[in-house]
C-alpha cells in the first residue's frame, strides 16, 4: 500500500494499537507493517491541483483572447454565423466531449482528476450551448433568468446519468443562481424579496438543500450525490448566516450604519445555534462533514464577535495578542488530540 508520510504514521499507529490490544497477532501485524510503503511525494495531490490550475489557465487564456480587439474581429469573421448554427455546433461539441469523458472513465477509472477535467470542459461547452439557445429564442434579459433554471435541469440530468459530482455541483450552483436572479427580478430589482435580503434568502436555500440531502440520505439512487449536496447546502447556510450576523437583514449600508451592535444579537445567536446543531448532528449520526462545518463556523462566529466588540475599544496590540494566544491554545489542543489518536495505549 503506497501512502504519504502522515497516512503511514496513522496506519502504523493503528496496527501497533491493535497488536497491543490483542486484536492482531505478531505475524499479521508485522506483515501489515511491511506492506506499508511511504511515498516521498504526494503525486495524487499534485495531479489534482495541476489539473485545476490547467483548467484555470485555459479559461484565462480564452478570456484574454476574447478581450483582444484583433482576435475579436478574427473570431467574428470566422464565427459570423446564425445563432442556431452556433447552438448546434456547440451542442455537438459538448456531446463529443462528454462521450470522450465517459469512455475514458470506463477505460481508465483510476485517472479521476483528468476524467473530471474533461467533464468540466463539457460543462463549459454546455453553458455556451444554453446561452446560444437563448439567443436563438430571442429571449429578453428577464427571460434569460429561466435559462439558469434550464441549466439546472440539464446539468442535473447529466450529473445523474453520468454519476458525476462535478456536473451535479454545477447543477446546484445553477439552481442557486436562478433563485437569486428570479427573486431579484420579482422584487423589481430591489434588495428585499418578501422582506428578506439576499443573504437571508440564500440561508433558506441552503437549509432546503440540507433538508433534502438528509431526507434522501438512505436512498440508494441518491447516495452518490449525498455528500456534495450536503456540502453545498452547508456552505450556503453558514456563509449566509455569518453575513447576517454582521450586517443583519439590511440591504443598504446607510441603514446598517445607524444600528447598534446589540440589534444584531439575534442573528449572531442564530448563527451559533446553527453551528451547535450541526455539531450535535455530526456527533449523533457520526457525520464528519456536519461536525466539521459546525466546529469551523462556531469558531468563526466567536472570533467575529470578538473583533466586533473589542476592535474599537481595545488597543490593537492587545487585540492581536489575544488572538495569537487563542490560536496558539487552539493549535496546541488540536495537536494533542491528533497525537492521542495516533499513539497506541499501553496495556
Amino acid at each position: 500500500m503506497k501512502v504519504n508520510r502522515n497516512q503511514a504514521t496513522a496506519l502504523k499507529g493503528a496496527i501497533e494499537y491493535w497488536n497491543v490490544q490483542g486484536l492482531l497477532d505478531e505475524k499479521t501485524a508485522s506483515a501489515l507493517q511491511q506492506d506499508i510503503e511511504v511515498v516521498p511525494f504526494d503525486w495524487k495531490r499534485l495531479a489534482k491541483y495541476s489539473f485545476w490550475i490547467a483548467l484555470f489557465c485555459i479559461i484565462s487564456s480564452v478570456s484574454a483572447a476574447l478581450a483582444d480587439e484583433v482576435l475579436i474581429e478574427l473570431f467574428e469573421s470566422i464565427f459570423h454565423a446564425p445563432y442556431i448554427v452556433k447552438c448546434i455546433v456547440s451542442s455537438g461539441l459538448s456531446g463529443i466531449i462528454f462521450w470522450v469523458g465517459i469512455r475514458r472513465r470506463a477505460i481508465h477509472p483510476h485517472k479521476i482528476f483528468s476524467n473530471e477535467a474533461i467533464l468540466f470542459v463539457g460543462v463549459v461547452s454546455t453553458a455556451c450551448t444554453i446561452y446560444q439557445l437563448g439567443r436563438v429564442l430571442h429571449m429578453e434579459s428577464s427571460s434569460f433568468i429561466q435559462l439558469l433554471l434550464f441549466s439546472f435541469i440539464v446539468y442535473g440530468i447529466l450529473g445523474f446519468s453520468l454519476r458525476s459530482n462535478l456536473i451535479w455541483l454545477f447543477a446546484l450552483l445553477s439552481l442557486g443562481s436562478w433563485m437569486g436572479a428570479q427573486t431579484g427580478y420579482a422584487s423589481g430589482g430591489g434588495i428585499y424579496y418578501l422582506g428578506m435580503n439576499y443573504p437571508l434568502r440564500f440561508a433558506f436555500f441552503g437549509g432546503i438543500l440540507i433538508a433534502i440531502a438528509l431526507l434522501l440520505e438512505k436512498k440508494n439512487w441518491f447516495d452518490y450525490f449525498f455528500r456534495s449536496t450536503l456540502a453545498v447546502g452547508l456552505l450556503h447556510l453558514f456563509i449566509s448566516l455569518w453575513m447576517m450576523s454582521i450586517f443583519g437583514n439590511f440591504g443598504v449600508i446607510t441603514s446598517w450604519d445607524k444600528i447598534r451592535q446589540i440589534d444584531l444579537f439575534f442573528w449572531s445567536l442564530s448563527f451559533g445555534l446553527a453551528s451547535c446543531a450541526a455539531i450535535f448532528h455530526g456527533l449523533r449520526f457520526d457525520n464528519g462533514m456536519t461536525k466539521g462545518f459546525g466546529i469551523t463556523f462556531l469558531i468563526i462566529n466567536l472570533y467575529t464577535r470578538f473583533l466586533e466588540y473589542f476592535w474599537d475599544s481595545t488597543h490593537k496590540a492587545i487585540v492581536f495578542g489575544l488572538l495569537g494566544v487563542s490560536f496558539w491554545f487552539l493549535g496546541s489542543r488540536a495537536e494533542k488530540i491528533w497525537h492521542l489518536g495516533l499513539s497506541p495505549k499501553k496495556p
